[in-house]
């Protein structure tokens, strides 16, 4: 258990029958070393009381979203920031539709929704409730949005049925968020490399080239490699997007700068290619801006290819080298060519022709072609959810 300590955990306790449990997990976690906070909802108030939690966790406890004492402090950000993770135990059948949906009318379900932190689940319900299809498909959306579930188990519940449903148990619980913490800490020896957004080639001191990348998808990517652990630089060109803690940030304008940012960054033992560098430049740059006519040629020059570079590399190459590749037309044909030609170990190919998903959109469709010739198609999700199923399969791979 040596990977609860000094973590701090946000316990949601929702009302069920099952929220006395919380009580241990508490006490667990405080054993443990753990600092918790918890929310109680409006229903787990009867069944656990506010004292006997504040005795245990030895922290106020938070029940109201608008409490006239913090409201300067904006609980449902403060509490959201201030975790490593958060669990939500009991998670009751009302408590799992609410968060499939949005809802965000207590404390619990719009700090929930507030988050930028890992969310864990440990539902408890009653077998038939479990079983429903409306529970199964609301959980599927959860974890289409990246929540994590504990459980639950079969066993005898309070009802007096028997059948799964029952919330796993709190040492099994906290067992399953210390090996969380674990694989986190076992991948900070990984150092990843990731590009993103486009590149900028001048034509004069005013004037350039380049494309509509936004670099949502590369920042996302990042994002979730740092949250999982790994050492992590972001060469990115010029965007709008904020800088992500905890992330090495290199700034760069053309496909040059963005190449040798890259060699200067190497070894990696991961490195995702996700910008979209020109594939042309400017052969004669004018120092000055260049004055309106009627007609200007311009006279263009291959950049070097910064993923070939380093794929084909061996003193340099990674090892895991991943593509991007944005298509508007025969996306298999051309995506399997680029995987052979540019050496990688994956591509991941979308179609831009579809302005719904790829450039300047918080969603993509991406297939990824593997260099064993197999191909996953994964539907349509947000970028942040996409660049969470990439890095776990990253990690997957390096394991």
């Amino acid at each position: 258990m040596d990977n609860i300590a000094n973590k701090k955990i946000l316990l949601i306790i929702s009302g069920g029958i099952s929220a006395y449990k919380s009580l241990e997990i508490i006490r667990l976690l405080k054993k443990h070393g753990a600092t918790v906070k918890c929310i109680l909802t409006k229903s787990a108030k009867e069944f656990v009381t506010p004292l006997s939690v504040t005795s245990l966790s030895q922290e106020k406890v938070y029940d109201d979203l608008f409490s006239h004492e913090s409201e300067s402090k904006m609980d449902h950000i403060s509490l959201s920031r201030w975790c490593d993770l958060i669990l939500v135990a009991p998670a009751t059948a009302n408590t799992i539709s609410k968060l499939s949906t949005g809802s965000s009318n207590d404390l619990a379900s719009t700090v929930i929704l507030a988050s930028n932190k890992s969310i864990f689940l440990a539902p408890a319900m009653n077998v038939r409730m479990w079983e429903h299809p409306s529970t199964k498909e609301n959980l599927q959306k959860l974890k289409n949005f990246g929540y994590q579930v504990i459980g639950p188990e079969i066993g005898d519940m309070a009802c007096g049925e028997y059948g799964e449903g029952k919330m796993t148990e709190p040492l099994n619980t906290i067992n399953y968020l210390n090996e969380y913490f674990q694989n986190i800490k076992k991948n900070k020896k990984f150092k990843a490399l990731v590009t993103a957004g486009p590149t900028h080639e001048y034509i004069d001191p005013v004037r350039y080239i380049s494309n509509k990348s936004s670099g949502k998808q590369g920042y996302e990517i990042a994002k979730s490699l740092n949250k999982n652990g790994f050492q992590t630089t972001l060469i990115s060109g010029p965007t709008n997007l904020d800088k992500i803690l905890g992330v090495n940030l290199i700034s760069v304008n053309s496909a040059e700068e963005m190449f040798n940012a890259t060699l200067e960054n190497l070894p990696a033992d991961v490195a995702i290619f996700s910008a979209a560098v020109a594939d042309y430049k400017v052969k004669n740059k004018e120092k000055e801006k260049i004055k309106k006519g009627e007609n200007i040629d311009l006279s263009l020059e291959k950049n070097i290819d910064i993923l070939s570079h380093i794929s084909n590399h061996n003193s340099l190459r990674p090892k895991i080298v991943i593509g991007f590749a944005a298509e508007t037309n025969n996306l298999d044909k051309n995506s399997k060519i680029k995987l052979s030609e540019k050496n990688c170990d994956w591509i991941i190919a979308n179609d831009v022709s579809d302005s719904s998903i790829g450039f300047n959109s918080d969603f993509n469709e991406v297939s990824i072609f593997y260099n064993n010739m197999k191909k996953e198609k994964l539907p349509k999700m947000e970028k942040s959810l996409l660049a969470d199923k990439i890095v776990k399969k990253v990690i997957s791979q390096l394991n």
